[in-house]
């Protein structure tokens, strides 16, 4: 699976890609104004998005995404409930806080076996 993470911490980030995704391609980026330029070149399976980054709210990217028109998977990857609200609010599918990581793997095939579901056939 193809993974956008915006993330600005980079230690905690260091350990998730080591424990729990190790086995997807991840391309990490700090913040919002990095996370608008991938997404204008490539293109991702899944996008986890923490709240609080350096250049502003993740909930911001995501509602921007949405009225833009951006369909795919996004996951709301707060430390704290406020943050994973907002995120969903803004149109997250699903969330995977930063203190239960550790189900990340569950929250992804959730989201893979809902676009297979959905996929024409």
């Amino acid at each position: 699976m193809k993974i956008l993470y915006v993330e600005n911490h980079e230690r905690f980030v260091g350990q998730v890609l080591r424990q729990f995704l190790a086995e997807h391609e991840v391309t990490v980026v700090p913040g919002i104004s990095t996370a608008r330029a991938r997404l204008a070149t490539s293109r991702y399976d899944v996008l986890l998005v923490d709240e609080d980054l350096d250049d502003g709210k993740g909930s911001v990217l995501v509602q921007e995404l949405r009225h833009a028109g951006y369909t795919g998977a996004i996951v709301a990857a707060s430390a704290h409930a406020e943050g994973n609200a907002a995120l969903l609010q803004a149109g997250a599918n699903a969330q995977c806080g930063k203190l239960d990581f550790s189900r990340i793997g569950q929250v992804l095939a959730g989201l893979e076996a809902t676009a297979t579901e959905a996929a024409p056939r």
